[in-house]
């Protein structure tokens, strides 16, 4: 090759490739903003019907293809019982919750649409009776990306009581008086339970909406949605979310240069959805047209959450279910336990438990009958690798042991901080430096009650809490001024109005 010739032409590709370097690329995000490519992936176009083959014929439109119409094997079945048929429930068929036999999708959805808004009046009525729904926001506490935090409490008391009355109160006498603010917050359409996104969510994707039933908490209540994201092993870089909530459409270009090709294959995983027990491509299912499913960065949106709620999948019957808001994903590296109830001792276990089982309803007979997915261990464990590089918020006032640095922090995050480990009991189960104890515990709310109590639940960690609302594991404290009233009376603490300030100041830190 002649040198000069082969000089240029490396020049001009250099030239070249300054140039491509410098433009936009043809993956990054457009203006126009693209469509969800999951919906595209399920819904097929409509074309026009020119051919014959394509054209309704009247064998077509005939009745013969219902069940009601089979002809029967054999004639000796007319002296069987039941003509042979199976007039009861057939449960590979016949939608879960349905209210007679071969109930049809069509009459699930009518029945289901027309008593929507009743189902969720009912529950806006629970709520406003329980809580002040008009957010008081902060002017000085924000989320990572500027979300500004509700700040209370917001439970409604009785007539007559205060915070320091109830305080003074023994168990057994708000049990007695039925005073308790913090009863469990059902879900708003308990016998069918499920899975139920914010209205913010499903604007951005349409396939998640329910036609049976809404969420019901204000969005000052929620979460950021995008929430950011945190890589353990990208810190220096801060929050990598780029505001964008990441999906089967942009996970490969936001992530491509941040995570190891086992790590994005496991992400890949993570946004690719899957058959659910409310979205599914079956008549079984509460959304209105077939579905793909959902993905578990649907729920753990960001590796965190935008507090979308369903039924923990380990108790039965179903009213004896509690409603369980989805956690973070945030910092499940540090974690030795996993799930709420279900106590599982590494994130392969959490992982394929939820694909198996948890999607629908801890039932692994309606998994297979609605798609369950048997994910190899292999890419399991890449979906693990993957999760345990979410990491929590960055909290510059802590040291390197997790306690407060007494330079940077102020009077009243010092005092809080001195409370939580000392008048509030807090640290007792919330330990630093991730601030949790690897435990599950027994808060036996049934002393303060008419409802029978939860039992053990795994403790969360408190990094980053302020960007978790709404708290507990099933939302009923919408700020964590709630959630310092809720332990204040649990625990008998008896803290002043100044004390309970403090320990929320800390906790913004944390």
């Amino acid at each position: 090759m002649n040198t000069k010739k082969g000089t240029a032409i490396f020049s001009l590709l250099a030239v070249t490739g300054l140039v491509l370097i410098s433009t936009e690329s043809w993956t990054q995000t457009t203006k126009q903003m693209p469509a969800d490519a999951v919906q595209e992936a399920q819904s097929p176009r409509n074309v026009p019907i020119t051919r014959p083959e394509q054209k309704k014929n009247e064998h077509d439109l005939k009745d013969i293809f219902a069940a009601t119409k089979s002809e029967s094997s054999s004639a000796a079945f007319k002296e069987q019982p039941d003509e042979g048929k199976v007039l009861g429930f057939d449960f590979y068929r016949d939608p879960f919750n349905a209210k007679k036999p071969l109930m049809t999708f069509d009459e699930v959805y009518k029945a289901d649409v027309e008593e929507k808004p009743k189902v969720m009046e009912k529950q806006k009525q629970l709520l406003e009776k329980r809580y002040n729904l008009k957010p008081n926001l902060s002017s000085a506490v924000k989320m990572t990306r500027g979300k500004p935090i509700a700040i209370g409490p917001t439970a409604r008391l009785q007539d007559g009581d205060t915070w320091d009355s109830l305080a003074a109160m023994n168990a057994a006498d708000i049990r007695a008086k039925n005073v308790f603010p913090y009863p469990p917050l059902p879900h708003p359409k308990q016998a069918t339970g499920g899975q139920v996104f914010p209205k913010i969510q499903i604007d951005m994707f349409p396939r998640l909406q329910r036609f049976d039933v809404d969420f019901d908490l204000p969005d000052a209540f929620l979460p950021e949605f995008p929430p950011a994201i945190f890589l353990q092993n990208r810190p220096e870089l801060g929050d990598v979310s780029r505001g964008e909530v990441v999906s089967i459409n942009n996970y490969y270009r936001l992530f491509k240069d941040l995570l190891t090709p086992v790590q994005l294959d496991g992400l890949r995983m993570l946004v690719t959805p899957f058959p659910q027990e409310e979205f599914n491509p079956t008549d079984d299912r509460k959304s209105a047209e077939a579905s793909l499913g959902v993905a578990c960065l649907d729920c753990h949106v960001n590796g965190h959450t935008t507090a979308q709620f369903h039924l923990n999948p380990d108790i039965r019957p179903e009213e004896r279910r509690f409603r369980l808001d989805t956690t973070s994903l945030r910092g499940l590296f540090n974690q030795q336990i996993h799930s709420s109830k279900r106590s599982l001792r590494s994130v392969e276990d959490f992982t394929e438990f939820e694909q198996r089982t948890a999607y629908f309803n801890g039932d692994e007979i309606r998994a297979a009958k609605k798609g369950m997915n048997i994910i190899s261990r292999v890419q399991v464990s890449h979906m693990a690798q993957m999760q345990n590089m979410f990491d929590v918020p960055p909290a510059p006032k802590l040291d390197v042991t997790g306690r407060l640095d007494p330079a940077r922090a102020t009077q009243a995050e010092l005092a809080g901080e001195k409370i939580f480990f000392e008048k509030g009991k807090c640290g007792n189960c919330h330990m630093p430096p991730f601030y949790m104890d690897q435990q599950m515990h027994d808060l036996k709310l049934e002393r303060f009650t008419q409802e029978p109590g939860d039992g053990p639940i795994k403790t969360f960690t408190l990094r980053g809490i302020k960007e978790s609302p709404p708290y507990m594991h099933d939302g009923r404290c919408l700020t964590l001024e709630d959630t310092v009233e809720f332990f204040n009376l649990v625990l008998g603490l008896k803290l002043t109005g100044e004390e309970k300030k403090n320990l929320v100041a800390f906790m913004y830190a944390l």
